[in-house]
């Protein structure tokens, strides 16, 4: 028998991103992971930039989001504060400051910032089970806490307005809303791509070539279905218009200024 967990009050002082772990201690599961979060990193930014001119913003690869605190600590949770978190391979939070008191965070305390992700992805090395596991946080009778599953926690507790769960090996990714407290599946568009509205990106698979790799990629398209560039893309580009136009230049007998 189980019996859900009744809020606990609040310590006197709530630990914050300084004295909590950097990491819940987990492997990064394959070689694709990191350059992937990089890709959706690097392409984003000119479109966040341009949202937030302050620049608060903030963006998590693998960093853990802290959520809940047990008093008194509870065997296997994460710190000795009795801070439980999960970390998810990518996340980016609207209307925070880069930094806190001129640190750089180690981590996202959600009772220390308030204002939850707008989205997280989960990069699935398996068949997406782990994350798509909505057991609640619950007791058994002798007063264990049963862990959790991650789409209970982000879907009850951290509550992003979207939640992605890409499948590396299938190459394929679901996109959840949190409409009225519950993730709803999002049904793709014509271009078999996820609007992200607030953002006026599209998120879904791209195959091709990044860094050293060929493979199927999860990027983002604006809301006209283009895709948006790495820095290095938009070098390549430049670089190739303006060959152009000298070429044109030339073939119209005019030498083209170096």
């Amino acid at each position: 028998m189980t019996s859900t967990i009744n809020p606990l009050p609040l310590l006197k002082k709530l630990p914050d991103h300084t004295q909590l772990p950097e990491s819940d201690g987990t492997f990064v599961k394959n070689f694709q992971e990191h350059p992937q979060s990089i890709l959706l990193t690097d392409s984003i930014e000119p479109v966040l930039q341009k949202r937030h001119p302050d620049a608060h913003y903030c963006i998590g690869q693998d960093c853990g989001i802290y959520w809940r605190l047990t008093d008194p600590p509870e065997r296997g949770a994460v710190s000795e504060a009795g801070a439980e978190a999960t970390a998810p391979d990518w996340f980016y939070v609207p209307n925070v400051p880069p930094s806190l008191n001129g640190q750089i965070r180690r981590s996202y305390v959600l009772w220390q910032e308030l204002i939850p992700p707008l989205i997280v992805l989960e990069f699935a090395s398996g068949d997406g089970s782990e994350e798509r596991d909505k057991t609640p946080l619950s007791r058994t009778e002798q007063e264990e806490a049963k862990k959790p599953g991650k789409f209970w926690i982000y879907e009850q507790v951290i509550r992003p307005a979207f939640y992605g769960i890409y499948e590396v090996r299938r190459a394929s990714i679901d996109v959840y809303s949190l409409v009225a407290g519950e993730y709803q599946l999002l049904t793709p568009n014509e271009r078999g791509h996820y609007p992200i509205s607030p953002l006026g990106v599209e998120l879904g698979i791209w195959q091709g070539q990044y860094q050293n790799l060929e493979l199927p990629w999860l990027r983002w398209w604006d809301n006209q279905g283009n895709l948006l560039l790495t820095g290095t893309e938009r070098a390549e580009q430049a670089e190739a218009r303006a060959d152009r136009l000298a070429a044109q230049l030339r073939a119209a007998g005019i030498e083209p200024e170096a």
